[in-house]
């Protein structure tokens, strides 16, 4: 369903108390630079006329991913060129929309501002709380009364609403544990969620059948993230470091198998030697 065109902005900015300064540092002047680029584009590139939102969101998420692997860097440089590509896709999105006469940017600005402000009543309004708890609590407490006045149809409405079925697979596992957690369902400690990694792991073992065993290995995994969770390890961002860290050992293996002065194939222990001089050198 298109978004309304001119979403109104139901709220009355200067009784929100948005500082001068903050005002100021919007940059107007380089954004509408960029709105006029990006316009430009679309009209005279037969590449960029020819995109639509289908064609362009697997490039979408890919910049997003750059982004987090910018992040993982500490690159500000790199964090900053990225920033530059996923926002251009903001905005070529926004056209795209613009053009086909289903919303613009300034619908999108004005329909995430009101989300910002309704959600943040410790902020926008009156309401009084003790620390990100609350914070995340009433976030969650307000995103399901937008979803029931919204309605759901034949629907029932869920805690687990909102949760992208497209996102990596840990990163749902913990999005749905967040979720359930928000409305009690959760272990009571961490370590009571080490226990369940303890009993799936041997469950694991004991599975009989391929079926068994890849249904195990994921209540595995999932037991793994909601234990991470709970000790305030993101576990998408653990599992990519380590990725990282393994893909760049393993090619200092290949390196030091390159370099050497025998033919043949190389054993194991040889290449676990190689592996070892890696980590040693990382350290």
């Amino acid at each position: 369903m298109p978004a309304e065109r001119h979403t109104p902005f139901p709220y009355d900015l200067d009784a929100l108390g948005l500082s001068d300064a903050d005002r100021d540092a919007a940059h107007a002047d380089v954004y509408r630079d960029f709105v006029a680029i990006v316009r430009r584009l679309r009209r005279e590139c037969p590449w960029d006329r020819e995109q639509t939102h289908a064609s362009t969101s697997h490039l979408t998420i890919e910049e997003a991913h750059e982004l987090a692997e910018a992040i993982d860097h500490g690159d500000p440089a790199e964090v900053q060129k990225e920033l530059g590509d996923l926002f251009l896709h903001v905005l070529f999105h926004a056209h795209i929309a613009e053009t086909d006469g289903t919303f613009d940017v300034a619908d999108v600005m004005r329909s995430e501002m009101t989300k910002l402000v309704r959600r943040h009543p410790h902020v926008f309004g009156d309401e009084v709380v003790g620390g990100t708890g609350d914070v995340l609590r009433n976030w969650e407490a307000i995103k399901r009364a937008e979803r029931a006045e919204a309605g759901q149809g034949d629907v029932p409405p869920s805690a687990l609403d909102g949760v992208p079925t497209a996102l990596p697979a840990l990163l749902r596992a913990e999005r749905v544990q967040e979720k359930a957690a928000a409305v009690g369902f959760d272990f009571p400690t961490a370590d009571d969620a080490w226990a369940k990694v303890v009993e799936e792991a041997d469950e694991v073992r004991q599975a009989d059948g391929p079926d068994a065993l890849e249904e195990e290995v994921g209540d595995l995994l999932f037991a793994v993230v909601n234990y991470a969770r709970l000790r305030g390890v993101v576990p998408e961002t653990a599992l990519r470091r380590t990725v990282d860290k393994f893909s760049r050992r393993f090619r200092a293996v290949e390196a030091g198998l390159a370099a050497r002065t025998h033919d043949g194939t190389p054993t194991l222990d040889e290449m676990d030697a190689l592996w070892d001089a890696a980590k040693a050198a990382e350290r």
